[in-house]
């Protein structure tokens, strides 16, 4: 007798922002994805860590201006109490401080509110997998950051760190391209391989390289000259 073949399991995701109006149906469109389970809603950051003690869960998308405890602090929290819950940042905020806060705290994924649901769908996803996923104009705003302050942390004597030798060319060419701010599928397109293969180059990148995130990954890529 065969056995039972196993169904994958699905992702466990509490949705948080202040506005029912936004929170109920974007939960609803998320609960239309067959891997993602919509367990908890929350209106603020202190009912996202109340969800998220109750667990299991898998990923929290986050807004940011919310009452009784942001979503930047609920990060930084989760990050503290709970290192394997990934947090998406889904905010109407692309300034500079924002993105640097959430990112900062932890964060793994940060949209903007302009992103349809397949981007919703594929950063938690992403962020469950272990990657980064940023907005193209939160990924424009962070090189644009990154590089006019890149000069005066170097003069500050804040040593740059160098890349390994051991990076293979098609790593250096998929780091270079992240710091153009391409996403994955931008990357897989220029390079004309699968976006598989280019979590597979990311990975060992990262690993090679002691990369945190993507954000990490721009501010190297500047570091080196290659973008």
């Amino acid at each position: 007798m065969s056995e039972p073949i196993e169904e994958p399991r699905r992702l466990r995701v509490v949705v948080a922002d202040d506005q029912a109006a936004v929170r109920e149906p974007l939960a609803a469109v998320l609960a239309l994805s067959e891997d993602i389970e919509v367990v908890a809603a929350a209106a603020n950051g202190s009912e996202v860590l109340t969800a998220v003690a109750a667990g299991p869960v898998d990923v929290v998308l986050m807004d940011l201006r919310m009452p009784v405890m942001d979503g930047t602090e609920a990060t930084r929290r989760l990050g503290e109490a709970y290192p394997d819950v990934a947090v998406v940042v889904l905010t109407t905020f692309a300034d500079d401080d924002s993105i640097l806060g959430a990112l900062g705290a932890g964060a793994r994924g940060y949209l903007t509110k302009n992103a349809g649901r397949l981007d919703i769908t594929r950063a938690i996803r992403a962020a469950a997998a272990g990657q980064s996923v940023l907005d193209r104009e939160v990924q424009d705003r962070l090189l644009a950051t990154v590089r006019t302050r890149a000069p005066a942390s170097a003069s500050a004597s804040a040593p740059l760190r160098a890349l390994p030798d051991d990076l293979t060319p098609r790593e250096r060419e998929v780091l270079t391209l992240i710091g153009q701010g391409l996403p994955n599928r931008g990357i897989a397109e220029k390079l004309f391989i699968s976006e598989a293969t280019v979590k597979t180059h990311i990975n060992n990148l990262f690993a090679k390289a002691g990369i945190r995130d993507r954000a990490d990954a721009v501010r190297r890529a500047i570091e080196a000259g290659l973008a």
